[in-house]
């Protein structure tokens, strides 16, 4: 059957080289025995650590979604503890050493981050040690993508909650000029670009808007591969007066609508539109309606989502009662893994573009609509819609 996919703007394409590899488990730890270890553990109190980027569990976004999933489960294993460890500097080597210097000491570590890719090798060497990592699959120490019998991968389709974030922003703005803030061009990043751009051309050309999306030349981003993809990068996490100047500068260009996926450095941009007085913010991967108070009024016109919460939750479960098993899983509406804030008191969207995204939303979960990401081959601005 064809599907309906939107095109929007054309980069170059690049494929990464997928190399699936069974995982070197130790030939006298056999998968048995590690599952015996992991029980004997949460028996006597799972021990959990969580490795972060510089902004920290507490940044409000990403990295505190990704622990509150931890809490959570805490909350209903008591006997388990969880110790935050923020890796400072957000380079990839730093980050995966972080992870190495401490793994001998914990049952299970949740990573958090593009940059935690390399861990695949540390999990290779400790297979008695379940591994966690978010938004990047494990690779080994030639830097090729493995897959690991103890290391469970979760991505996300980041550009689905991109493309939500841009129809909302297209069918509510005033001024019709929108943007989206990023921090790094990590897949992951660029993905949630995309989407938004994927979503205000798709409402332009079938939900009667005009909304153009700005962006600022100098404040381009480049992706992995070293390829420019527009958009407003603030160029790290946990900058948030960097990210309160490219804010205004977005604001200063008309725009009334910014979506916001920069971690810590997203404050800034909040601030931003809260001295503004007349514009609205969209916040990314959790609820941030709180943080978008300013006095009596709110910036938050809605968030939208990449539940990591719940999917860590679930994985520690599966290693307390034996079930963890490795894998590469990508996450999406199909598995209500991205979504939207819709909840009453929890969003400023009128009842019509809400009726809108849920109808673009169930377009989305059944594949009908494809929206563009980093590396999937379909590209924001070309504005013909392709059939697979």
């Amino acid at each position: 059957m064809k599907k309906r996919v939107l095109g929007l703007l054309l980069c170059g394409v690049m494929a990464f080289s997928m190399l699936a590899a069974g995982c070197g488990s130790n030939n006298n730890a056999p998968a048995p025995e590690e599952n015996n270890q992991s029980a004997d553990a949460a028996e006597g109190g799972l021990k959990i650590a969580i490795v972060s980027s510089p902004s920290g569990v507490d940044d409000g976004s990403f990295n505190q979604n990704n622990y509150e999933g931890i809490q959570s489960f805490i909350a209903n294993h008591p006997d388990a503890s969880v110790t935050p460890v923020k890796e400072e500097s957000g380079d990839t080597a730093a980050a995966v050493q972080a992870v190495a210097d401490i793994v001998a000491d914990y049952n299970v570590i949740v990573c958090c981050g593009f940059q935690f890719a390399g861990i695949g090798a540390i999990a290779q060497d400790n297979p008695n040690v379940n591994f966690i990592l978010v938004d990047i699959n494990p690779t080994d120490a030639q830097g090729q993508e493995i897959n690991a019998e103890n290391v469970y991968a979760m991505t996300f389709a980041e550009q689905e909650s991109g493309f939500y974030a841009g129809v909302a922003a297209a069918l509510e703005t005033q001024s019709n000029k929108v943007a989206v803030v990023n921090g790094i061009a990590y897949p992951s990043n660029v993905n949630y670009q995309y989407g938004f751009e994927s979503g205000v051309n798709y409402a332009n050309k079938n939900l009667g808007t005009s909304a153009e999306v700005v962006e600022i030349a100098s404040y381009a981003g480049t992706d992995v591969t070293g390829a420019n993809v527009g958009g407003n990068y603030v160029g790290t996490f946990a900058d948030e007066a960097t990210g309160k100047v490219v804010g205004n500068a977005l604001i200063n260009e008309g725009c009334d609508i910014l979506f916001v996926a920069a971690g810590g450095s997203g404050n800034g941009v909040f601030t931003a539109a809260k001295e503004a007085g007349n514009v609205k913010v969209i916040g990314c991967d959790v609820d941030q309606y709180d943080d978008g108070a300013n006095g009596d009024s709110n910036v938050v016109l809605t968030s939208v989502l990449k539940v990591m919460d719940k999917n860590v939750e679930k994985q520690l479960n599966a290693v307390i009662d034996g079930t963890f098993t490795g894998k590469n899983d990508l996450l999406g509406a199909d598995t209500d893994s991205t979504g939207y804030v819709k909840e009453e008191g929890r969003n400023q969207l009128s009842s019509d573009t809400i009726t809108k995204l849920d109808e673009v939303y169930e377009l989305v979960k059944n594949g009908t609509i494809v929206p563009a990401s980093n590396f999937n081959g379909i590209l924001p601005e070309d504005l013909g819609w392709y059939f697979l």
